[in-house]
């Protein structure tokens, strides 16, 4: 009994070495939201994925060449169902004006439904599938290379 919770200390220990930290974003980080107030508010979701995005994406897809963009949608149902579904997109920035062009190089969706959820339950699970999608983008990006310019 003891060697199995040992054995399970350790691959949670291991399991923690695996997951890059979190970085501040850079001051000129391009992260936008364009998510409906109902399900969350802007800057939340602008601040759940800039403390999402670590150190060594920001290394790899630097603030100058690369901007994130959240959105949320969803509400209920007739019946009362909560659906929502979330999606985060890394997008390259122009090279002059330094703006998006919808031309996304990564994306990641989360969605579900959920019956008999209250407002702020709904809410809760508009969260949780941001925070799924920001972190399947994350996931991606730590694993493939950004393409060559």
């Amino acid at each position: 009994m003891k060697k199995s919770m040992a054995v399970a200390a350790i691959g949670l220990g291991i399991g923690c070495l695996a997951v890059p930290a979190a970085a501040a974003p850079p001051p000129k980080a391009v992260l936008i939201d364009h998510s409906m107030a109902a399900l969350i508010d802007s800057k939340t979701a602008v601040a759940m994925l800039g403390e999402s995005i670590p150190a060594r994406v920001w290394k790899l897809y630097p603030a100058n060449k690369w901007g994130y963009v959240t959105q949320v949608e969803g509400g209920f149902t007739a019946s009362g169902t909560c659906v929502v579904t979330a999606r985060t997109m890394v997008m390259a920035l122009t090279p002059t004006l330094k703006v998006m062009m919808f031309r996304p190089y990564k994306t990641a969706t989360a969605f579900d439904a959920a019956p008999g959820l209250s407002t702020d339950a709904c809410r809760d699970l508009a969260k949780q599938k941001l925070q799924e999608s920001i972190n399947g983008v994350v996931s991606s990006l730590v694993n493939t290379p950004p393409p060559a310019n």
